[in-house]
């Protein structure tokens, strides 16, 4: 998880939400990811889309079913969507993600009957993982406070 951690503080450095993702295979660290939606104006270049692409390539195969994923946040229904096609085994994740969860907190789809199973687990480094976030917003809405009180 503190692999993560650094993916998502390089996306804080770009201006990005502060996510961050590692696929581990044996142990071993196979790739990374960091968001980058705002870079590429792209919808789903999310830290785990783009860990998990990195993975296929890598290991030259779209089943993932030896790797474990770690990420900074709460999955979201698309993200989790990936991570069952990928057939990742585990997913492990810092913040719990009130607004978008997909394993946990709006709705659990790793509990659903899915061609694949996988198990999630959260709260790992949680206060860490939560403090990314809410100073990156805390940050990003002081910006906005002062634009606008210069605009005036």
């Amino acid at each position: 998880m503190r692999r993560a951690i650094k993916c998502a503080q390089k996306a804080a450095l770009r201006g990005e939400v502060p996510v961050g993702a590692v696929i581990v295979k044996d142990g071993k660290v196979i790739s990374t990811g960091y968001n980058k939606r705002e870079e590429k104006k792209n919808a789903l270049m999310h830290a785990e889309l783009i860990a998990i692409d990195r993975a296929c390539r890598k290991l030259g195969s779209w089943r993932l079913e030896e790797c474990e994923l770690y990420v900074t946040l709460e999955p979201c229904p698309m993200c989790a969507g990936a991570v069952a096609n990928a057939r990742i085994k585990k997913v492990y994740f810092g913040a719990y993600d009130s607004k978008m969860g997909a394993m946990n907190s709006v709705i659990d789809l790793s509990k659903y009957n899915f061609n694949h199973h996988f198990e999630a687990e959260g709260g790992i480094l949680k206060e860490e993982c939560a403090s990314l976030l809410s100073d990156f917003f805390k940050k990003l809405r002081n910006k906005n406070e002062r634009q606008s009180t210069n605009e005036q």
